[in-house]
């Protein structure tokens, strides 16, 4: 099955202590269903100092499922994704303005 939402998208998160956020995919996990959004469901680590790192409480940004992510289109709305054949290419579109993602 091809993927309706992939790394570089810009999202909105629909559902969760995050509703309303924005943010841009830095990581898909397609085994576990979910994504990494850059400033959304961040969690304090805390973690040892070493050489290289200060260490203490560190936000990571954790991941978050698909099914609470949607698309942003060119108006900034949230929008579903669709697929469709152009030129012998299966492409994305946004359901909402029909643009070619």
């Amino acid at each position: 099955m091809a993927a309706k939402l992939k790394k570089g998208d810009k999202v909105v998160v629909l559902a969760g202590k995050d509703k309303g956020k924005q943010g841009e995919i830095t990581q898909v996990l397609p085994k576990d269903g979910k994504a990494v959004v850059d400033g959304v469901n961040i969690a304090l680590r805390h973690t040892r100092q070493s050489q290289n790192s200060q260490g203490g409480r560190v936000p990571k940004n954790m991941p978050i499922d698909l099914s609470n992510l949607a698309l942003l289109d060119k108006n900034g709305k949230a929008t579903r994704v669709g697929f469709r054949e152009e030129d012998g290419k299966k492409v994305r579109f946004a359901k909402t303005t029909g643009d070619v993602i």
